[in-house]
C-alpha cells in the first residue's frame, strides 16, 4: 500500500470534518496537522482528537502510522501566535 501524502491526509480530514483552517505536514508515515474547526467548541483536547480520528476512520489503522495534531476552535486560532508555515 502506498504511503499517503500530506495533501491526502488533509483531504481525508476535510472530507469528514468541517474546518476553517487545515494544514498537514509529514513524510508519508508520520504527520503533524493544525486543525481549526467550530466543531471543537466546548470539547476537551481528548474529544477533539477523537473527532479527528473518527474522520480518518480505518486510515489511522492502515495507512497513517502517527498523527500529531493541534486542534483549535476558530477563536483559539485567531488568538494564537502564528506557527511557522501554517498561516
Amino acid at each position: 500500500m502506498a504511503e499517503p501524502t500530506p495533501a491526502q491526509v488533509r483531504d481525508y480530514i476535510a472530507a469528514h470534518l468541517p474546518c476553517t483552517h487545515l494544514h498537514v505536514d509529514g513524510d508519508g508515515r508520520h504527520f503533524f496537522a493544525t486543525i481549526v474547526s467550530a466543531e471543537f467548541e466546548g470539547l476537551p483536547r481528548v474529544r477533539r482528537h477523537q473527532r479527528v480520528y473518527a474522520a480518518l476512520g480505518e486510515r489511522m489503522r492502515e495507512e497513517i502510522h502517527a498523527l500529531s495534531m493541534q486542534t483549535l476552535t476558530p477563536a483559539e486560532h485567531a488568538a494564537a501566535p502564528p506557527a511557522p508555515g501554517t498561516r
